[in-house]
């Protein structure tokens, strides 16, 4: 048996806490935005707004604005 390195022993402990964290938080709940009104899981409302800030992050990171090294 090969012997586990580092990234995937961290890959594992973060993959059982999502796990957990989706199970701890499946519990549905009611948004409101402006006309609308959505029933959505807990842990779904946060994965989404956890990828919108990557995508805002990485649209601004590649900003044309950037200076040439």
């Amino acid at each position: 048996m090969k012997k586990l390195n580092y990234k995937k022993i961290i890959s594992l402990v973060l993959a059982a806490l999502t796990i957990l964290f989706i199970l701890q938080n499946i519990a549905v709940i009611n948004i409101s935005f402006l006309f609308w009104t959505f029933f959505i899981s807990r842990s779904v409302l946060i994965f989404l707004v956890l990828l919108i800030g990557i995508v805002i992050g990485w649209l601004l990171r590649s900003s044309p604005k950037r200076k040439a090294e």
